[in-house]
């Protein structure tokens, strides 16, 4: 045999070695392909997911006489301790409001026998009632503003809304879309319990109290009435506000004509000044009474006649 050379020998040692591998890796990829089973039989060895079961709807639970499911613990409501049910509390409506009763009752019959109207439907009827602030501070105070709204909250029981400037004047400096005041409108029960706090409580407190003038209407049956001072109504404690503001009421009837507007708040307790009173004038006193003039004395037996 010719005599190998040395890088002949080397190639032929690395090639023994690979052989042997190859003869070792074979079985193992073998086993490995029998174990292994084909895409398709692996898909259909997987296990299936189980769909789960519509629940029964109420007619087929009734008629199987299927028992209802038991509510999980957090739907339960109203389980006091000891797992209990806690009574449950019922709130009773807020009365009607009085002054709307007394309307009904009382108004209503007065004002068809007093007008001859033909139909109740056709008396007159309290339709809103508007309460509003001039805000001219809140220019060069903001906290005004919260101040204010904090107390008509408190009078009226809504929140008001702010009222803006629809142009601007350099004079008063004050430019367009500024809010300068407050306004609430009230309806419904709102409105007679307003009214009726208005009448019976807040102006009565009003000190050297005489009534609210009464030519105050606009032609159409609305009255608009000013008040001074917030502190007249109860609910205003004079220790939490920053400084006395007054308001402006307008009290909106169907009414046609003041006549009859005056009548149904005079009616329903509006003080109005009394007509043989004297008025009170722009101050708000009311002038001295006259002292009526001594009678004269009566003329003596005699006197006058000439002597006999």
């Amino acid at each position: 045999m010719p005599e190998m050379q040395g890088s002949d020998r080397l190639a032929a040692g690395a090639d023994k070695p690979r052989a042997a591998d190859d003869k070792k890796q074979r079985p193992s990829r073998a086993k490995a392909q029998e174990g292994t089973p084909a895409p398709a039989e692996a898909k259909a060895q997987q296990p299936k997911k189980t769909e789960a079961a519509p629940p029964p709807s109420p007619a087929e639970g009734k008629e199987k006489g299927a028992k209802p499911a038991a509510k999980a613990p957090s739907d339960v409501k109203g389980k006091g301790k000891g797992g209990k049910a806690a009574p449950e509390v019922v709130t009773a409506p807020p009365p009607p409001p009085r002054l709307r009763d007394s309307y009904r009752q009382t108004v209503v019959p007065a004002m068809v026998k007093e007008f001859g109207y033909k139909n109740a439907m056709e008396v007159p009827r309290l339709d809103k009632i508007v309460l509003h602030i001039g805000m001219g501070e809140a220019l060069t105070n903001p906290k005004a503003m919260e101040s204010a709204t904090r107390d008509l909250t408190t009078i009226v029981g809504q929140r008001p809304v702010a009222t803006l400037a629809k142009k601007s004047v350099a004079n008063f400096h004050v430019r367009k879309g500024q809010a300068i005041g407050l306004m609430a409108t009230i309806r419904g029960n709102r409105m007679y319990d307003f009214l009726d706090r208005l009448v019976n409580v807040a102006l009565p407190r009003i000190r050297d109290f005489h009534g609210v003038p009464r030519d105050a209407f606009d032609g159409r049956g609305n009255y608009s009435l000013g008040l001074r001072e917030q502190v007249m109504f109860p609910e205003i404690d004079y220790n939490t506000i920053d400084r006395v503001r007054g308001m402006q009421v307008n009290v909106c009837t169907t009414a046609k004509t003041d006549n009859e507007g005056r009548r149904l708040l005079e009616l329903m307790g509006m003080p109005f000044v009394k007509l043989g009173e004297a008025k009170a004038d722009k101050d708000g006193k009311r002038p001295a009474k006259h002292a009526p003039a001594p009678a004269a004395a009566p003329a003596e037996a005699g006197e006058g006649k000439g002597a006999s």
